[in-house]
C-alpha cells in the first residue's frame, strides 16, 4: 500500500480534548521525494477548512523523508489553507 487516509476527526479529536488553538500535521513519504502529491493537498486542505470550523488553526502541514528532506506546504502553497468565507 502506498497511501494512508485520514479524517479530519481523528487530528482534531486529541487537539480537542487538550484545548489547542493550533495544530501543525506531518507524515513521511518512504518514496525518498518528499514533494507534496495532489492527496496530500487535497487532505492539508480539507484538514485546514475542518480546522478553522472547529477553531483549532492548522498552522501546516509537513512532508517528511527518511534523508532529511522536508516541504512545508504552507510555504509552497499557502493557498490551501485560505479561508475564503473571511475574504
Amino acid at each position: 500500500m502506498s497511501a494512508s487516509l485520514v479524517h479530519p476527526r481523528e487530528v482534531f479529536q486529541p487537539a480537542i480534548l487538550v484545548g489547542a488553538c493550533a495544530v501543525i500535521v506531518a507524515h513521511n513519504h518512504p518514496s525518498g521525494d518528499p514533494t507534496p502529491s495532489r492527496e496530500d493537498r487535497e487532505i492539508t486542505q480539507r484538514l485546514a477548512q475542518a480546522g478553522a470550523l472547529l477553531g483549532v488553526s492548522l498552522l501546516d502541514s509537513v512532508v517528511f523523508t527518511r534523508k532529511g528532506g522536508f516541504v512545508a506546504l504552507r510555504e509552497l502553497e499557502a493557498s490551501l489553507f485560505d479561508r475564503p468565507w473571511e475574504r
